[in-house]
């Protein structure tokens, strides 16, 4: 399953059932695991772990060196879940030494063409990258995330579950969950609804949550108040995971 002309360093290793198309590389302290295919012409770099059925398309670059001018060839990583899905010309950097030492990136996710995903990010799971989506280094994405095409993210940038970015739109503040943003700067413009409904959260979910984004940013409350507010008017998971996302926030929340 590993074509003739595909280059495997002795020290990769690679599940019995992974197929690895021509002209690809897979260097030493790669580990990809059970049901992955990897394409032609894609460049594997360790130290990587890649899980289970991973696919990954032509001239992919993952685990490569880190582009932070800090980064000295200190032996950091990529480590990555099972189903996640790599397509033409996507860029994934391992860690700095600074940091975390390590790129982490869960289950389930789709990186469309050319997207990048920079140096110490951490991205949970079943997030959609669209075409050319792009990540500083730094950043957290978390699960169920969309990011449409050409969007950007500034290093350091919390983006919350459930969230999601339209086509083009530069993000440099943090996003709480459940919201939709767009623009340049990027800027709320409600509930990511569609995405919550086909996600199968409940009417009283959603309509609590309207009405917290109601009181973050139409109530001319600061943001302590209003999530004070929330606090004593909800008890729903959904509406403590609102709140909890802006908590976290150090860079502000996109207003």
């Amino acid at each position: 399953m590993i074509h003739s002309t595909a280059i495997v360093d002795p020290g990769a290793r690679l599940a019995e059932d992974v197929e690895v198309g021509p002209f690809s590389v897979i260097g030493p302290d790669v580990e990809i695991g059970p049901g992955s295919r990897i394409g032609p012409h894609v460049v594997v770099k360790g130290p990587t772990v890649l899980g289970a059925r991973t696919r990954i398309f032509q001239f992919a670059s993952v685990g490569e060196d880190c582009q932070d001018k800090k980064y000295a060839g200190e032996p950091t990583r990529l480590v990555m879940g099972d189903d996640n899905v790599i397509r033409e010309g996507v860029t994934l950097h391992r860690g700095t030494a600074q940091d975390r030492g390590e790129t982490t990136i869960g289950s389930r996710n789709l990186f469309m063409a050319y997207v990048h995903v920079g140096h110490d990010c951490v991205i949970g799971n079943d997030c959609v990258l669209a075409n050319q989506a792009t990540l500083a280094g730094h950043v957290t994405l978390g699960n169920f995330v969309i990011l449409g095409g050409l969007s950007a993210i500034h290093q350091f940038c919390h983006f919350g579950d459930y969230a999601m970015a339209g086509g083009g739109s530069i993000i440099t503040k943090d996003t709480p969950a459940f919201l939709m943003i767009n623009g340049s700067p990027a800027r709320p413009h409600g509930l990511n609804l569609v995405g919550l409904k086909r996600r199968g959260f409940s009417t009283e979910a959603i309509k609590a949550l309207g009405e917290c984004y109601k009181l973050v940013y139409r109530q001319g409350l600061t943001v302590a108040q209003a999530l004070e507010e929330i606090r004593n008017r909800y008890a729903l998971p959904e509406t403590e995971a609102f709140a909890a996302s802006i908590e976290v926030s150090t860079r502000g929340i996109v207003r």
